[in-house]
């Protein structure tokens, strides 16, 4: 039985990850990313976990785990996760979805498909994304914490929402391994 859903106070730190891709890509999260897990209210994971492990993982050190499945997640994982998770943090609607389409339109596609969303976070190209559709939302992608494919850092992504706004959006680089 999952625990209640979490109150928060003024402001609600988040935790943003995809495509952990474990074991293949990696063998282990990064110790910098699992040290920001007690820092975190939620943590967001917008799909290609690939194992169920990692899943056990964050769900058991984290506050509150929303999720959703990736195109290299196979039938356990989408016994467990939805394709597309929704709720609202702090005051602002939030979305979770793997995969979006290609770069060029996503913007207008995402705001056309996800209407009642503030902010949208989502994974699959591993290049981390953070830019706002003229309907106001926010779209965001942290890379991907253990596969870095042709981007210069494996990578994560940090906010805050505060007083029903998101700010304090970092990306955070990781060590080269």
């Amino acid at each position: 039985m999952r625990p209640a859903v979490p109150q928060y106070a003024d402001r609600v730190r988040l935790l943003l990850t995809a495509d952990t891709h474990l074991p293949k890509r990696a063998k282990e999260l990064p110790g910098p990313f699992l040290d920001e897990l007690p820092r975190a209210d939620v943590v967001l994971h917008a799909g290609d976990w690939v194992d169920t492990a990692t899943l056990d993982l964050l769900e058991s050190r984290s506050r509150r785990l929303i999720g959703v499945y990736g195109n290299n997640d196979g039938p356990e994982l989408r016994a467990r996760l939805p394709e597309v998770a929704q709720a609202e943090l702090g005051g602002l609607r939030f979305g979770v979805v793997h995969e979006t389409g290609a770069a060029e339109g996503r913007e207008a596609r995402c705001a056309g498909r996800f209407p009642d969303l503030d902010v949208l976070v989502f994974g699959h190209s591993h290049i981390p994304w953070d830019t706002t559709a003229p309907s106001g939302l926010r779209l965001l992608n942290p890379g991907s914490p253990t596969d870095r494919r042709r981007q210069p850092h494996c990578t994560y992504m940090t906010a805050t929402v505060s007083d029903g706004r998101l700010t304090e959006v970092e990306l955070h680089r990781l060590p080269r391994r």
